[in-house]
């Protein structure tokens, strides 16, 4: 009897355990190949993180190359200097971050072709040609579209933080146009994206595999008087969400609901503790075992987003939990939700502030625009439905 086919994936990140949008698209890519091929994988891996080998990984691969990165510092100086100096070649901070492996990524599995090699990020997108030689079939998983979550987010901050973005956005643009058709496939989260990728790479050949998460049954809902936001702290575009609600939303809400408490659920939660201080009522947990849990104790799940690609796996996670979402239009981009139904959207201050409130009074419409929520996501945003997506694909 013939042996199953065999592929290689490629991710800057261990994705277990699956906490996080990345993670767990990961995961659900992984959960989805593994038994339908004999998978070897190489893995980034940053100082002091676990060994992918002795995570869930280790289970479903048949063998994995670990790729160990240099320390860099999070220190906020030291970023600005490495960025600074990425501005001035040129170069994306993830893709440059990942950069300089290709000895490794062409000494690892010595001899092993592949019948389907998947890329992770489009931070991994330069080690393409060198892959393509060792695999009939190349796939690009983009988690965003970094050209447009770069021009967003200088769209989005102040100087020179939005010189930067601009810059890199520029970039990332260079480097999408080059590098998008070299792929045999590229997977991207929604049709939007579908549609901005081959705006910006006609030949390159682009379908919907949906950001997806684990099928869970309906939690218990106990509500407590609190609205979350779920996400990891450190990204840019959730620190930049963090410091519009708090300054423009958070005190129209916290004079009007005097028992009203705002949790912020996620992990890197140094990165908004000064956005908290002062304020009692803003309660930062850093993170958390089960995000889902966390969001079925809150009345209302806040989505305030000025910036962004791909599709908001915490909007996921709140439809999972039952808890009706407030989101901005670009926090809700690429999902098939529709205002006042499934979710309310609002972009302006005073307007997302009124539709919270409108939910925190209204028992009914929370009960109907969760429920909505929590069927949508049944439907076609868990792994199993993902699946089927990737099963007519070809994958």
């Amino acid at each position: 009897m013939a042996g199953k086919p065999s592929a290689l994936f490629l991710t800057p990140e261990c994705p277990y355990p699956p906490a996080g949008g990345g993670a767990l698209r990961t995961a659900a890519l992984l959960e989805y190949v593994a038994p339908r091929y004999d998978v070897d994988v190489a893995a980034f891996r940053q100082p002091g993180d676990p060994d992918p080998r002795m995570t869930r990984l280790g289970r479903l691969a048949r063998e994995i190359y670990v790729v160990e990165l240099p320390f860099h510092s999070r220190n906020g100086a030291a970023r600005a200097v490495r960025n600074a100096m990425r501005a001035i070649r040129g170069v994306p901070p993830l893709n440059d971050r990942f950069a300089g492996f290709a000895g490794e990524m062409a000494s690892c599995f010595p001899g092993r072709r592949y019948n389907l090699a998947i890329m992770e990020h489009f931070w991994c997108a330069d080690y393409g040609p060198l892959i393509s030689r060792r695999a009939g079939r190349t796939i690009l998983d983009l988690h965003n579209i970094e050209s447009v979550l770069h021009m967003r987010c200088a769209a989005s901050e102040p100087p020179p933080k939005a010189a930067l973005h601009r810059r890199f956005g520029r970039a990332c643009r260079r480097l999408e146009q080059r590098r998008l058709p070299e792929f045999s496939l590229v997977l991207v989260t929604s049709e939007a994206d579908a549609a901005i990728v081959r705006g910006i790479a006609p030949d390159a050949n682009a379908a919907v595999y949906p950001n997806t998460i684990p099928s869970v049954p309906a939690p218990r809902r106990e509500e407590t008087e609190s609205i979350v936001f779920s996400a990891n702290m450190e990204y840019h575009p959730n620190l930049a969400a963090v410091r519009f609600f708090r300054r423009e939303i958070w005190p129209r809400l916290r004079a009007e609901w005097p028992g009203l408490t705002w949790v912020l659920a996620g992990k890197n939660a140094e990165a908004v503790r000064q956005e908290a201080a002062g304020d009692a009522r803003i309660k930062v947990t850093g993170p958390v075992e089960d995000a889902i849990a966390v969001l079925a104790t809150a009345k209302v799940a806040v989505a305030p987003m000025l910036a962004g690609s791909g599709t908001r796996v915490k909007i996921l996670e709140a439809w999972a939990a039952g808890t009706p979402v407030v989101s901005t239009s670009i926090g809700a981009e690429g999902l098939p939700a529709s205002d006042g139904e499934h979710l309310l959207l609002a972009n302006d201050p005073c307007s997302f502030a009124a539709a919270v409130s409108r939910l925190l009074a209204d028992d009914e419409c929370r009960r109907r625009i969760g429920d909505a929520g929590r069927r949508l996501y049944s439907r076609g945003f868990t792994w199993e439905a993902g699946w089927l997506t990737l099963t007519n694909l070809g994958i």
